[in-house]
C-alpha cells in the first residue's frame, strides 16, 4: 500500500493519546509513558504491522522532537549544582557535588573496563563508544521519580539529582567529542566544539546580564500571553538557533540543542513560570512522542533475534549497565543508609533519552551495526521499568515529618521586633545574630540564640538549618545575603527562605535559588497604597498587627473535608479562608473550589477560632 505521511501522522498522534491514557490503567506497573511509546512504535514499525514507513515529513518531525527532547533536557540541569562551592563553604566527601563527580569518575572507569572486555571478546567494536553510553543516566527519568516520592528538597535527592545532572552534562560532551573523532577522525575540526563551548559561555552570561534589564522585563511581561507567547517563541528560536550552529560547525545537534536548553535553564525564575510548563505540555504533548514512537516504529528485532551475538550481547549489557552505577554509587554510604544507597544507584541505572541518542547516531555514521542499536535501544527500555520500579520498593516508605522551626539571621531592631512577634506561634524561633554585643537583647525575649561561628555553615547548622521550615535573612550586606540565601536553600534545603533586600541587582539570583524576595521600599509603597485605596482592608491588617486578628497556613490533612466544595465548609467562629496553595499556585478561593488533601490554606480570624479551624483541618 502507498504510505501517506499525513495518515500515518494521525496514527502516531493517535497512539500517542493512547498510550499515556494505557500507562495510568496500568500505572501499578510503574511504566514510564516513553517506553509505551517505543513499545507503541515497534507494534506498528517494521517490527511489527508495517503501518508505518519514513518518510520525509515523519524524519523531519522525528528529528525535530528528538533536537526539543534535549533542549528539555539541558532545560532540566541544574547547574548550580555543578558550580564549586564559594570561598569558605565546607567541601567533603559528603558534599553532594563532590560526591556526585566521584561517582561519575568511577561509572566511566567502570564502564571502559567492562566495555573493553566486550571487545575482548568480540561483542563490541568500539569499546570506548559503548564505555560512554554505558556511563549514561536519564534525568527524565530519575528528576520525575524523586518528585512523586516528594525526594527533591531533600538531602538524598539533591545528591542524585546532582550525580545524574553530571553524568548527563559530562557523557553528552564526551559522546560528542568521541562520535566526531571516529566519524571523522582527529582533524582541526574537533577545535570547533570548544568554540561552541565557549560561545556558550559568553552568551549565557550575557543573557542572565539582560535578563536583568527593567526594560526588557516589562516587555516580556506584557507579552507573554494571549497570542504573543514570547517566551515560548523565544525558547523556539534559541534552540534551533543553537541547531544550526552546530551543525555549522560540524557538531552534533544534540549538543547544540542541550546548550540552548541550559542557556534558558541559566535564566532567573520569574514570577510566569508557565512559560516552561508550556514548552514541556508542546514537546510531552507532540514532538517527542513522535521521536520515540518512530525509534520503536524503526527498530529491527529481527536483526537481534537473528544476531546469537546480539541476543547474548543484551543481557551482558543489562549487567553491566547496573553494575557501572551501583559499584560507585556506594560512595552514598557516607551519607545515607544501605537500603538509600542501593536505592539510589539503581535509580541513577535507569537510561533513556541520550541512550537513544547515541545509538541513532552512531547506527546512522555506521559506527554501530543494527542488531547492537536494537540491543541498546532494549537496554534503554529493560532500565526505566527495572529501575523506577525496584528503587520504589527499595527506596524506604518514610512518612513525611513536617520541617518546625524558624531561624531569623541578623542582628537589627528589625530581628527583634519579628522574633518577639513570631514567638506567640508556638513555633521554636531560633536568631542567629553575629554582633556579640546584641546576643543579650535576644536572650531576654525567651528565643533560642546562637552566635558567631568558625564558619556560617557551622552556625546555621547549629541553628537547626537541617530541621528548619523557614529562615529569614535580614543580613544587610549583599555578599552576606546571598551566602546565607545559598547555604540554606542548597545545603539545608529549607523549603521557605525570605530576604530582605535593597540592592535589586540581587533580585534574579535570589529567585533562581527560590527565594521570596522582600524590598522594604516597595514593601512601604504597597502599604501606604493600601492604607489610601483599601482603608476597610488595612484596618483588618492594622488589627492583626495587634493580636486582635490573627493570620495562619494550614495544610489540609482531614479526609472528610478532601473532595468537597468550599461552600459546604463552614470555619468555626470568624475563621475565613483567604487563599489556597496547590500544585505550585496560589490562588484568591472561589465557592466552587474543591479541596485535595495537602492543600495549603490561609486563614484569618480570631485566635480562638483560627485555633479551632485548624485543629478541623487537621483532624485525622
Amino acid at each position: 500500500m502507498e504510505h501517506n505521511p499525513f495518515t500515518a501522522l494521525l496514527l502516531i498522534s493517535a497512539l500517542a493519546l493512547i498510550v499515556p491514557i494505557l500507562a495510568n490503567r496500568f500505572r501499578r506497573l510503574q511504566i514510564p509513558i516513553v517506553v509505551g511509546e517505543i513499545f507503541a512504535g515497534i507494534l506498528i514499525g517494521r517490527s511489527g504491522l508495517n503501518l508505518v514507513e519514513p518518510s520525509p515529513i515523519l524524519s523531519f518531525l522525528a528529528e525535530f522532537g528528538f533536537a526539543y527532547l534535549m533542549f528539555l533536557s539541558g532545560l532540566e540541569i541544574d547547574f548550580r549544582l555543578l558550580i564549586p562551592t564559594r570561598q569558605g563553604e565546607k567541601v567533603s566527601l559528603r558534599n553532594p557535588l563532590a560526591q556526585a563527580l566521584l561517582i561519575f569518575a568511577g561509572t566511566l572507569l567502570l564502564g571502559l573496563a567492562l566495555s573493553s572486555l566486550l571487545a575482548r571478546i568480540g561483542m563490541v567494536e568500539s569499546s570506548l563508544l559503548m564505555g560512554l553510553i554505558l556511563s549514561t543516566t536519564s534525568l527524565g527519568v530519575v528528576v520525575p521519580i524523586l518528585k512523586q516520592r516528594d525526594l527533591l528538597p531533600t538531602r538524598f535527592g539533591q545528591t542524585i539529582l546532582a550525580s545524574a545532572s553530571v553524568a548527563d552534562f559530562a557523557t553528552l560532551l564526551l559522546l560528542t567529542i568521541v562520535i566526531a573523532i571516529q566519524s571523522q577522525g582527529l582533524t582541526l575540526d574537533l577545535l570547533l566544539i570548544p568554540v561552541l563551548l565557549l560561545a556558550f559561555l559568553a552568551t549565557a552570561r550575557f543573557t542572565r546580564r539582560l535578563s536583568r534589564a527593567g526594560g526588557l522585563q516589562r516587555v516580556l511581561q506584557e507579552l507573554s500571553s494571549a497570542t504573543a507567547q514570547i517566551r515560548v517563541r523565544g525558547a523556539f528560536a534559541l534552540m534551533v538557533g543553537w541547531v544550526v550552529l552546530a551543525e555549522a560547525l560540524g557538531v552534533e545537534l544534540i549538543l547544540g540543542a542541550f546548550l540552548a536548553g541550559a542557556i534558558a535553564g541559566l535564566l532567573p525564575e520569574t514570577e510566569d513560570e508557565r512559560a516552561e510548563e508550556k514548552l514541556d505540555a508542546i514537546g510531552y504533548g507532540f514532538f517527542i512522542p513522535i521521536f520515540f514512537i518512530m525509534v520503536g516504529a524503526e527498530l529491527n528485532l529481527r536483526a537481534l533475534f537473528a544476531s546469537p551475538q546480539a541476543i547474548l550481547l543484551l543481557p551482558l549489557l543489562i549487567m553491566a549497565a547496573f553494575i557501572v552505577k551501583i559499584i560507585p554509587a556506594l560512595l552514598l554510604r557516607l551519607s545515607f543508609t544501605w537500603r538509600e544507597t542501593l536505592a539510589g544507584g539503581i535509580l541513577l541505572s535507569s537510561r533513556l533519552s541520550l541512550i537513544i541518542a547515541a545509538s541513532s547516531i552512531s547506527l546512522g555514521l555506521g559506527l554501530i551495526s543494527d542488531s547492537i542499536n536494537t540491543a541498546i535501544i532494549l537496554l534503554a527500555v529493560i532500565s526505566c521499568i527495572l529501575a523506577p520500579v525496584t528503587f520504589n520498593r527499595l527506596y524506604p516508605e518514610r512518612p513525611r515529618e513536617e520541617r518546625r522551626g524558624i531561624i531569623l539571621v541578623g542582628h537589627d531592631q528589625l530581628v527583634e521586633f519579628l522574633a518577639d512577634r513570631l514567638l506567640g506561634g508556638g513555633e521554636p524561633i531560633t536568631v542567629l545574630c553575629p554582633d556579640q554585643s546584641r546576643v543579650d537583647a535576644f536572650r531576654r525575649l525567651g528565643v533560642r540564640v546562637v552566635g558567631d561561628c568558625k564558619s556560617l555553615e557551622q552556625a546555621l547548622e547549629n541553628a537547626g538549618a537541617g530541621d528548619a521550615r523557614v529562615l529569614v535573612d535580614l543580613t544587610t550586606s549583599p555578599e552576606d545575603t546571598l551566602r546565607v540565601c545559598e547555604i540554606a536553600r542548597r545545603q539545608f534545603t529549607i523549603p521557605t527562605v525570605v530576604s530582605r533586600i535593597s540592592d535589586v541587582d540581587l533580585i534574579p539570583e535570589l529567585r533562581g535559588l527560590g527565594v521570596k524576595v522582600v524590598q522594604p521600599a516597595l514593601a512601604t509603597a504597597m502599604a501606604l497604597e493600601g492604607a489610601l485605596r483599601y482603608p476597610t482592608i488595612f484596618d483588618v491588617l492594622a488589627h492583626e498587627a495587634e493580636d486582635e486578628i490573627g493570620v495562619v497556613e494550614v495544610r489540609l490533612a482531614n479526609p472528610a473535608l478532601a473532595g468537597r466544595a468550599l461552600r459546604t465548609i463552614r470555619l468555626p467562629g470568624d475563621a475565613l479562608i483567604l487563599s489556597l496553595h496547590r500544585d505550585g499556585e496560589t490562588v484568591v478561593p472561589h465557592t466552587d473550589h474543591v479541596l485535595k488533601l495537602g492543600d495549603r490554606l490561609g486563614l484569618i480570624g480570631s485566635p480562638q477560632a483560627l485555633e479551632r479551624a485548624e485543629v478541623l483541618l487537621l483532624a485525622g
